[in-house]
């Protein structure tokens, strides 16, 4: 993977801005710690650091085709389809990577390219004669891209933090920015880009800049179709698409390992990633993370009804892999909140976020690419608020049910009109539905839960990954994610989805002789968090020092009496802030990251 920006103005000579573009470049280094290029003229400024995966030998950036020139962060699934394609036209090749590819797409086929596109990406393809700037993002959303247009200055960056290191781009939050923090987080609206100058390119969509002129179209969406699929026939069909998703996303040049945590999705990408290697006589490795003295202190609940540890060690045996089991220090989870916050650019997403960035870490030591089950549970119904009809059809977000916790942390007066924007949020996206005339009520709201798992749940999860795994530097494939799987699972009837009242039983069918049974049949058991009072402790005495400090407006926000009763009674916590994910040690890690993010970026405060 690699990070990517860009600078458009007619009023600055941008050759003689070489400190801005390597404080830009700086920003994006362990994006790509490999290489770096640059392509500088008065007006554009287009940046590139790589981290090399496909063809490492070849494929510099930024790279030129005639009047074009690309820089390109991601990797192309269906890159040999398109180039022998392309090569059907004429084209001619000189490297195996597929920025190549992408860039000639572009040439042929300009805007309607993307759509022949099957993978994980966002780029910027620069017209020379035109003086005009294509910029896409793949359709689920899995690779990040965020612009900003302040006066006569269009920038573009894979980082937030890379767009603040233009003087004229604000680090200012408005009163839209705080509902995102407070009512909305750690989940944030498909184009928020939280500052008040930045914006999100969402997914599936292209941007055009041209003349000062913005024009975002998107070019791909869910659209409700028919499917009388029978069970075998949908098993035959799941297992397919999820099979060769994962055997396109094992190409690579460089080491490559999977996340292994005992469940049913990593298992899956496990399984057949190890049968793949053996067929070229090689041993996959595998990675799980935990906790230190995670065991003594778990305790069963909803979401989390056993223990990952029990299950690690059976599929690695079962597929013969090499595993390694990263143990990581309550203490190391919690200082590491600032280094996630920072990596960010926005608001964090707790221990959640820290531990990841430290497992990336150890990961890579080995390693430069990883497969992960991520959005499995999102596209196939592995959530418990796809089956409790209580909260199914509660209208209302199923993982953030209720702002009462929000509310209770808060100082009265602060975001009045909070529960608003929730819903106006809620509704947005509930407005994005497809259905068709003939689905029940049970099938419109499956529908509609996918939507809302799609643009919300998911994207929460897909930045955490992006950000932790690049931030060490960690490319980490979701195959999961790919879009005809996506689609597929959305015209999936409930009845076999659901295969025998089962979370994900579909899946579960699909794979069922390729998997121990204890593995197949084990309810869903979420990423590990810690249990260990050590870590509690550790993030009352951060949230503490951020509520401290009378400088910072943090002090002024948050309900200090509140906080202190939660540090005494952290059991009256009745409804999570957010989903399983989220208890009374994550609010006060959201909190510090809060504080961590406001000091380290000067954030400013405009409501």
């Amino acid at each position: 993977m690699c990070g990517i920006a860009g600078i458009l103005t007619p009023s600055i000579d941008l050759r003689a801005e070489k400190p801005l573009i390597e404080k830009i470049s700086n920003t994006l280094k362990m994006r790509g710690p490999d290489a770096k290029g640059e392509y500088v003229t008065p007006d554009t400024a287009l940046i590139h650091r790589r981290l090399s995966v496909i063809d490492p030998e070849n494929g510099a950036q930024p790279m030129h085709f005639g009047k074009y020139v690309i820089v390109y962060n991601g990797e192309i699934y269906n890159a040999h389809e398109v180039r022998e394609e392309l090569k059907s036209y004429g084209y001619k090749f000189d490297t195996h990577c597929d920025t190549e590819v992408v860039l000639k797409a572009f040439a042929k086929w300009k805007e309607e390219s993307v759509k022949k596109l099957n993978g994980i990406f966002a780029y910027a393809v620069f017209d020379k004669e035109e003086k005009s700037l294509f910029l896409t993002r793949d359709r689920i959303g899995v690779k990040p891209c965020y612009y900003a247009k302040v006066g006569d200055i269009f920038a573009f960056a894979s980082r937030i933090a890379s767009l603040l290191c233009i003087e004229k781009i604000k680090p200012k939050v408005d009163k839209n920015g705080l509902n995102e923090i407070f009512m909305l987080g750690p989940a944030k609206t498909i184009g928020s880009g939280v500052f008040k100058d930045v914006s999100e390119l969402p997914p599936a969509s292209y941007l055009i800049y041209k003349d000062g002129h913005i024009i975002i179209n998107r070019y791909w969406q869910l659209k409700a179709e028919e499917n009388d699929e029978t069970v075998q026939q949908a098993a035959e069909h799941t297992h397919f698409l999820v099979k060769d998703s994962i055997e396109r996303q094992l190409v690579s040049d460089v080491p490559l390992a999977t996340f292994l945590s005992g469940g049913l999705d990593s298992s899956i990408i496990s399984k057949v990633a190890s049968d793949y290697y053996k067929t070229d006589g090689k041993q996959l490795n595998t990675y799980s993370v935990d906790y230190t003295d995670n065991d003594l202190y778990f305790k069963k609940s909803l979401f989390q009804p056993n223990k990952d540890s029990d299950y690690i060690g059976m599929m690695s045996e079962y597929i013969d892999s090499i595993h390694h089991n990263v143990v990581l220090d309550n203490t190391d989870v919690a200082m590491a909140l600032g280094d996630a916050a920072i990596a960010r650019g926005t608001y964090a997403f707790a221990d959640i976020d820290s531990s990841l960035l430290l497992f990336c870490k150890e990961v890579k030591k080995d390693f430069t690419v990883c497969l992960s089950g991520e959005c499995a549970d999102e596209i196939f119904g592995g959530y418990p608020w796809y089956h409790r009809k209580e909260i199914l059809f509660e209208d209302c977000f199923p993982w953030s049910r209720t702002t009462d916790v929000r509310r209770r942390i808060l100082n009265n007066g602060l975001l009045p009109d909070g529960e608003e924007y929730m819903r106006s949020a809620y509704d947005n996206t509930i407005a994005q539905t497809s259905y068709l005339d003939s689905d029940t009520k049970l099938e419109k709201r499956m529908r509609e839960m996918f939507v809302l798992n799609l643009n919300w749940f998911m994207q929460t999860l897909l930045a955490r990954k992006d950000v932790m795994s690049m931030e060490s530097s960690l490319e980490v494939r979701v195959p999961f994610c790919d879009y005809r799987l996506v689609e597929y699972a959305y015209n999936m009837p409930w009845d076999i989805k659901a295969l025998d009242g089962r979370e994900k039983g579909i899946l579960r069918k699909a794979f069922e002789n390729e998997l121990p049974y204890d593995i197949v049949w084990r309810k869903k058991s979420p990423y590990p968090k810690t249990h260990n009072p050590v870590y509690f402790k550790c993030v009352c005495d951060l949230v503490r020092f951020a509520l401290d400090d009378k400088d910072c407006v943090l002090h002024d926000m948050i309900n200090r009496n509140e906080i202190e009763n939660l540090i005494s009674n952290p059991d009256s916590l009745t409804e999570p802030w957010y989903g399983q994910l989220m208890g009374v040690p994550q609010i006060f890690a959201y909190i510090y990251q809060l504080y961590i993010w406001i000091k380290k970026y000067n954030v400013e405060f405009d409501f």
